[in-house]
């Protein structure tokens, strides 16, 4: 278990290059109890959303596809690219070195609980993918 602001707070670190580098917004903090944490960030044409179940040990990073500047529906698989999904894709295109690289940039980091490790996990495989996001 993960407090809400110890939750919103790794987030924003470990996924501040959302914001450096590919000029994302943070846009909304949902805390709903102890159960459930999101945090989104924004750009013209999508929003990044990160949230976890608390109870369920469930974290999940989702890229919404805006369509006129809304949020898809959930069920539709065009626009809302879990990142699991994405990974495959990324991850047969990606050379070595640029896993390397990637993982160089958040070797600073060091988690100190196993959420920290699921977000800095998730934050390596996301930049990796939206680097490669206009090949897919």
């Amino acid at each position: 278990m993960i407090e809400g602001k110890e939750y919103i707070e790794a987030v924003k670190l470990f996924y501040s290059f959302l914001e450096t580098e590919f000029g994302f917004n943070k846009v909304n903090e949902t805390i709903n109890g102890n159960a459930f944490y999101d945090v989104e960030f924004k750009d013209k044409e999508r929003v990044v959303s990160i949230s976890y179940e608390n109870i369920d040990d469930h974290l999940e990073v989702i890229v919404f596809m805006l369509q006129n500047g809304k949020l898809p529906d959930y069920d539709d698989k065009t626009k809302t690219l879990h990142l699991k999904q994405l990974n495959r894709l990324v991850m047969a295109k990606a050379s070595k070195e640029e896993i390397n690289l990637n993982a160089e940039y958040f070797v600073k980091y060091n988690p100190s609980n196993e959420i920290e490790r699921k977000l800095l996990k998730e934050a390596k495989e996301l930049r990796l993918c939206l680097k490669h996001f206009n090949e897919l």
